[in-house]
Order: structure tokens, then sequence, then C-alpha cells
């Protein structure tokens, strides 16, 4: 539906004038700067929030649709609408920030441009979700990629750096080359880029394996799958807390999105030819990235190859053709984005005190740090899909939806449930017990207690209610399988 007033403009308008205010305060004063940028992050907090109250979770299709005609003689129009997914990604992007600018007092260096870039990356991340055309999909999309690639090369901690933001920048790049060829192709035979002209394209067999393939690659890249995962360890290692953050909860999510906006309901002929491919892949990912977990000795890199291994796990619900299998993927992709986002924010912590991410350094902590090893066990059951917990409701669908398709695939798979408890367990055990090496560190100080409670409670409520997620994508998911269905 469109909408006489164009609500998600004056969203966007609103988010701009908000995320602009700390352009006003010196850059030497960084209190002033680190409350004026988390006040207009809380802002837009409750703005998106106001959005939620007012969505109707019974509606098929977007709602609050607007459309700006830009370039009319070559069809370009500015679109924005949201449905229940994009709901979902909106309300992790809002919620995830405002703990990355309040965890940036731990940034010395050039705080008002860190911060400047913490809030472009939200803005891209935002527009991506609410466009409903293909062309400012890409746009946003790839636009992510330069503050990121700043943030790494620039507030990185050690010396390869440098190197981990071409990593970033040149695996990205690259799938995206496919992406534009596919969007150009689409927009040779129908003259358009919206969404709901494309959604009910006709396309030859050859057509839809064709395009299936430009879409998939970019979207791989950005999960990361195998073996397109070299650069996501690499990245995570060696930028800020805040960078792996926002890398882990919101940035790999694009690829998930992609998967569900585009793919799927766009190429069904082309996800029933390779589907095996994708299995194949997905499944050597989930195992590869676990046992490659379990030997790891640097405490991102553990989180890091964690997080490919959930989200591999996300790609077979999404590739798995059942309404519980796309379900799970989503809730997992929710949940994963809560609790990798607080790991990440655990390993933080400790770096900030003893400057390394070596386990071999760390032991003990229970004694140390109780009220840390209290948060850091809640965050690895959850990494573990405890029941409870976030994770175990999207991991569970997950399953339920493979049984439907794919028996092998689903064995296969659900190694991922040992796997993911022997690394979770070993790795607080070998950090929480044993001899103190450390020495007597401070335990959570103020600004970390409210960031890892934050987390704890949303991690807990989104456990025991998955009515709040599954409500918003009882619609989208039936609208995809349709699509999908009609266009096999």
């Amino acid at each position: 539906m469109t909408t006489t007033t164009p609500i998600l403009f004056e969203y966007i308008l609103t988010l701009v004038g908000l995320s602009s205010l700390f352009l006003f305060v010196n850059r030497n004063n960084r209190q002033d700067l680190l409350n004026t940028s988390l006040i207009a992050s809380i802002g837009i907090f409750i703005i998106t929030v106001d959005l939620w109250v007012n969505f109707d979770n019974s509606e098929l299709g977007y709602q609050f649709a607007c459309q700006i005609p830009l370039i009319p003689e070559y069809n370009l129009v500015f679109s924005l609408g949201i449905d229940g997914i994009s709901l979902l990604f909106l309300l992790l992007t809002v919620f995830i920030m405002p703990l990355c600018i309040f965890a940036a007092s731990s940034i010395e260096k050039d705080t008002k441009d860190f911060i400047a870039y913490l809030l472009v990356i939200e803005l891209f991340l935002i527009l991506s979700f609410i466009t409903t055309n293909l062309f400012f999909f890409y746009l946003f999309f790839e636009s992510v990629l330069i503050p990121m690639f700043i943030i790494i090369g620039i507030w990185g901690s050690r010396e390869r750096k440098i190197n981990a933001a071409y990593y970033f920048f040149l695996y990205t790049l690259f799938g995206s080359f496919f992406l534009l060829f596919g969007i150009l192709y689409l927009y040779t035979i129908a003259e358009s880029t919206e969404y709901s002209v494309l959604s009910t394209l006709i396309l030859s067999d050859s057509e839809q394996i064709g395009l299936w393939i430009c879409f998939f690659i970019p979207f791989a890249v950005k999960v990361p799958m195998f073996p397109f995962h070299i650069w996501l360890p690499e990245a995570h290692v060696e930028a800020p807390t805040i960078g792996s953050v926002i890398l882990a909860s919101l940035l790999l999510k694009l690829g998930g999105y992609g998967f569900l906006r585009f793919t799927l309901p766009m190429f069904p002929v082309g996800t029933d030819y390779f589907i095996y491919v994708v299995y194949l892949l997905a499944t050597v990912s989930v195992i590869y990235a676990s046992l490659t977990t379990i030997r790891q000795s640097d405490l991102k890199k553990i989180i890091a190859y964690s997080s490919v291994a959930h989200m591999n796990l996300i790609v077979l619900g999404l590739f798995s053709g059942s309404f519980q299998g796309i379900d799970g993927a989503i809730y997992l992709m929710i949940g994963h984005g809560i609790v990798s986002s607080a790991l990440f924010f655990c390993v933080g912590v400790l770096y900030d005190r003893y400057h390394t991410r070596a386990i071999k350094h760390y032991s003990g902590l229970v004694v140390t740090m109780p009220l840390f090893a209290i948060f850091f066990f809640l965050f690895t059951l959850a990494n573990m899909g405890f029941p409870g917990t976030s994770n175990f409701i999207g991991e569970f669908l997950i399953f339920v939806g493979i049984s439907q398709k794919n028996l092998f695939v689903l064995l296969l798979a659900s190694s991922s449930i040992v796997l993911g408890a022997i690394y979770s367990i070993w790795l607080f055990n070998r950090v929480s017990f044993g001899t103190i090496k450390v020495g007597q560190f401070s335990d959570l100080n103020r600004t970390e207690f409210y960031i890892l409670f934050i987390l704890t409670i949303a991690m807990f409520i989104l456990g025991l209610n998955s009515e709040l997620i599954t409500d918003l994508t009882i619609m989208p998911i039936k609208e995809i399988l349709v699509l999908s269905e009609l266009k096999s």
C-alpha cells in the first residue's frame, strides 16, 4: 500500500537530523560528543519502536510505503516500505547502535570521527532494510563498506589492521560485481528495479539459473559461506571491539536478508537447481567452522568462527524451503545479533584490561572478575543454543525445517549442537577456572555492566517470548513461499 503521508521519508529525515546533532559539538569535548550521539541514537530507537507499535502484523506486503521519483525518464524511484522481516532487522540495528555508541567511551583517538562513521553505518543499514528498490538496496549495501573499511583500518588494534581492512573490502567488492550485473540485466528486461515489479517478473529457467548465481555469490560472501569466509576472522581480529560487534550483529545479516528478499522469491528455479550445492557448502561451512573454532587460541577468532558456523546454519534454514526453516533462520539471525554482540563486548572487556586476546594469558577469572564470569557464562549458554535463550528457538525451528526436506543434511547440520557445546564450554572453562594468571583485575565498570545487562535482558526476552518475532514473520514468509511456488 502507498500512504499519502510519506512516513518513512519523514523517518529518514528525522534520522539524519538526530544523527547530525553531534556535528555541532566541539571535537575536543569527548563527554559532550558521547552524550549527544547517545541521545540521538536512543531517539532513533524510540521512533523506530513507534513504527513497530503502529505496524499491522496481519497485513500482506509493505506498510508505510512511499515513493519519490528521482529520474522519471529512467523509471528510477526512491521507494521505501517495511514488512515484518525488514522491521525486525531495523529494530536490531537501532537496538545495537546505541550500545556501540555507549561503549565508544573507550575510543580515545579521534572520537568524533569514529562516532560519525558509526552513525553513517547505522543510516546505510536502515536504508538497506527499508528500501524497496533493488538499485538503492545495492547502493546502500555497498556504501556500508566504506565507513567499516575506515573503522578497521584506523581504529584496528594491531599492525595487520590494514590487511584486514583490504580483505574485508576486496572480498565484498568482488561479490558485488555479480550483483550489479544481475541488477542491470533485470533492468534491461523490466525497465524497473522496483521489487514489486521484479518479484512478479516471468523469467526463463536459464535466466533464473544465471541470475541466481549473480545474486547468490555476493550474499554468500557477506554471510560468509565457505570458501568466501577468509575475510571474516581476519577482520574481526583486527577490528576494534565495536567494529567486531557491528560486523557480527548487523553486517553479516545483510547476506541473510539478501537471500530472503531477492534470491529465494525471485529465482526459485535456480534455488532448486543448485540446492544440493547450497547444502554442501553450508554443511561444510558449519562443520569446518565449528572444528576450526575448537582449535583457536585467540578469543576473537573463536567468536568469529562460531559466527561463521551459526550463519551457515541460518543458510540451511533459509534454503530448506519450509516455513519453519525460514522462520527459524530469521529468529536465529536476530538472536545471533544479540549473543554475538555480547560475546565480542566480553572479549573487549578482557582486552581493555590486559591488551591481549590469547587464551593462554587468562585463567581463574571467576575469582578475579566474578560479575564478568556470570555474564560470560550466560552468553556462552546462549551461544550453544541452551533452552530459554534466543538462539535455542531459532536453531530448533531450523532443524525442524531441514527435517522436512533432507534427513541426511539434518544429520550433518545437527553436529553443530555437539561441536557448539564443545567449543563454548571449553572456552568458558579455560577463561574462568584454573590457576589465576592475570592478577587482580577490576571487575566490570558501570558502562560495561549496563551494556551486558541490557543484552542479557534482550536475550532472555526473545528466548521466552517467541511471539515477538514469529508474529512479524508469518505474513512475509507466506508471501516468499507463494512467490517461489508461482515462479517455479
